[in-house]
């Protein structure tokens, strides 16, 4: 633990998304804009939510939970990322590093998990409509939304406690926007393999167990929804799971191709475009996905404004 700590520098060094000064300024606008479209989105999303009667049901009450999730995703990561676009001082402390770490370890575990359990909500709802409102009572869809929140907290826990044992000496310098679990291994000093095995096995536990859940969930919707007769009726049941389809495809895709590569076979570029896309754009798109996509939202919201 002493050499451990001889080697763990006081800051760390967060190269951003682009070196290159004249994207600087256009990225920097570029972010904030997707940043308050976020906040404003899933805030709204939040209110009309819960002021609305017709939407106090188990399918928005987790849509609830999502935004919650969003607007903490993108709250963990933008305002770092905003300050190292334009700031010449680009360093972040191991406390602010650490911090950042846990919450986004925590977010994107949560969200992973809770996009299962809206497909699950999803299922119930398509193919036990007469015994929904039995099946999921308050009790249980509030334990099902506790449940991302749990998994995330104790693999973060995990997660950070034995990246933060490895000693770092290759270079303070992170060749990244965010302080994310891979970009650290790169630089230990020593071989990583226990980190890499427990990022692998949370990996397939979390992201590709939730993964199945939601394709699982989805063979049956869609073998429901083919046996309607009826094409108005096929389109009705279907358009209630697009919206979720479309972020689930978005969110699992770029997780996966980040997290489920070897170290050797990563691209530092390619890593922080997908980083982007699923800590940046993804919050940004859910609230307005789904606001679109669904005529009970729409309709709450116009008679709210």
């Amino acid at each position: 633990m002493e050499n451990v700590n001889q080697t763990l520098p006081s800051r760390f060094f967060l190269l951003g998304v682009s070196t290159v000064p004249q994207l600087q300024v256009p990225g920097f606008l570029l972010f904030l804009v997707m940043y308050l479209i976020t906040i404003a989105g899933n805030c709204l999303l939040l209110i009309t939510v819960r002021i609305s009667p017709m939407l106090h049901t188990p399918m928005y009450f987790f849509l609830s939970n999502l935004s919650l999730i969003d607007i903490g995703f993108s709250s963990t990561v933008v305002p770092v990322l905003l300050k190292n676009t334009l700031s010449a001082d680009k360093s972040i402390s191991v406390g602010g590093c650490v911090f950042q770490m846990f919450c986004y370890l925590v977010f994107g575990v949560a969200e992973c998990i809770l996009l299962a359990v809206m497909a699950y909500d999803r299922f119930v709802a398509i193919r036990r409509p007469l015994h929904y409102s039995s099946i999921m009572n308050m009790r249980f869809y509030i334990i099902l939304a506790l449940i991302p929140w749990m998994v995330g907290f104790v693999n973060a826990s995990i997660q950070v406690f034995i990246t933060w044992r490895l000693p770092f000496c290759k270079t303070h310098h992170i060749n990244h926007f965010i302080c994310e679990v891979p970009p650290f291994l790169r630089i230990s000093c020593t071989d990583p393999w226990l980190n890499e095995i427990a990022m692998y096995v949370a990996t397939g536990i979390v992201v590709l167990f939730s993964f199945l859940l939601t394709l699982i969930s989805y063979v049956y919707i869609i073998s429901t929804i083919v046996r309607i007769r009826s094409s108005h009726g096929r389109h009705a049941v279907f358009s209630t799971c697009t919206s979720h389809l479309t972020v689930v495809t978005l969110y699992y895709g770029t997780i996966m191709s980040i997290y489920l590569q070897p170290p050797s076979s990563h691209s530092l570029e390619t890593d922080n475009k997908l980083s982007v896309l699923y800590t940046v754009v993804t919050p940004m798109l859910n609230p307005i996905i789904y606001s679109i996509r669904n005529k009970e939202v729409k309709n709450s919201f116009y008679k709210i404004i």
